[in-house]
């Protein structure tokens, strides 16, 4: 039988499982790695993401892994591909697509993200490495002056187009628009931007003829920027984005998984929890697609030393874990 977009989508939000986005670029996983005062290497990188990719028991709880284009080419220490690591577990490989966030000519401190010059055979060259879904990031600042019409109507054009051009490839794009909680502004400030950014991300996927059904949505959740005075309670984010959601997220989307953006590993569960107690009969799965949510806890317990493998998986899955009681509504 032949596997549909579909059908990659839905498995990909299976109850109770999330996806783990281990697609840092090069200079990001540095930075993590200069936390942990281990020097980068092609072969530190490789054995930190197999470290992950190996954890026991990580089929119960992860879905898919989104990769960086290096770590898709990688092989583990025994010779196989990391992208059939994940496969032989049940565990679907995903490739991050763009290439990162630019300035917007004319708009200053607002960016567009690049990448659909030559998409079409950069993705047709990672299906045949074994990706079955892609991600493309687009990022909106809040200031008193953004987003602008511009920024926002760019992004939402730039993440259909892959869109579009991934499921010609076979594969389900992650459309990912990340309104940043960098900022002074508040809760209701969040709400509205996150409205007309999903407003305008939808209407770019139908003029493209994308198949909802074969896509899964990376938006943020409806919460005050990190420097607003008044931070809101746990039910309040949850409730804030759910309105959000069922106003702009038509229900022919498979599955909604977020991201964590920046708030603590902690509140990026409980909140994830909180929806999924909140909502009852909507008509996508809620669930995760967490980078640093998932990884901080296994980063640190690993330090870049060999003799902490065990620590650092028992670390990640405990994270995994918990984020999978948050996909059901049943975390504590």
């Amino acid at each position: 039988m032949t596997e549909t977009l579909a059908d990659i989508a839905q498995a990909l939000v299976l109850d109770g499982k999330g996806i783990l986005a281990a697609d840092e670029s090069t200079g990001t996983i540095k930075k993590r790695f200069d936390s942990i005062a281990t020097e980068s290497t092609d072969s530190s990188r490789r054995d930190y993401r197999e470290l992950l990719f190996r954890a026991p028991d990580i089929d119960k709880y992860i879905s898919g892994v989104i990769l960086y284009d290096e770590t898709l080419r990688q092989t583990a220490a025994d010779g196989t591909p990391l992208a059939k690591v994940l496969q032989d577990q049940g565990i679907i490989p995903g490739i991050k697509v763009d290439l990162g966030a630019k300035a917007l000519a004319g708009h200053p401190g607002e960016t567009i993200t690049e990448g659909l010059d030559g998409l079409r055979d950069r993705l047709n060259e990672y299906a045949s490495l074994g990706a079955k879904f892609t991600k493309w990031r687009g990022v909106y600042h809040i200031t008193d002056e953004s987003p602008s019409f511009a920024a926002i109507h760019a992004n939402a054009h730039a993440l259909a187009r892959y869109a579009a051009l991934a499921q010609e490839a076979g594969m389900v794009p992650i459309v990912e628009p990340e309104i940043l909680m960098d900022g002074e502004h508040d809760i209701n400030v969040c709400q509205a931007v996150s409205e007309e950014v999903l407003r305008s991300v939808f209407a770019e996927l139908a003029n493209q003829e994308v198949e909802l059904e074969g896509i899964l949505l990376k938006p943020n959740m409806v919460i005050s920027g990190q420097d607003c005075p008044d931070q809101n309670s746990i039910d309040e984010v949850a409730e804030r984005t759910l309105d959000t959601l069922k106003r702009c997220v038509p229900a022919a989307v498979p599955g909604i998984v977020f991201l964590s953006g920046g708030q603590s590993d902690e509140l990026a569960t409980a909140h994830l929890d909180a929806m999924n107690k909140l909502g009852h009969n909507l008509p996508w799965k809620l669930s995760f697609s967490y980078g640093r949510a998932l990884q901080a806890a296994p980063l640190l317990a690993w330090g870049g030393k060999s003799e902490n493998a065990t620590a650092m998986q028992a670390a990640f899955i405990k994270r995994a874990e918990d984020n999978s009681k948050a996909a059901t509504g049943t975390y504590a």
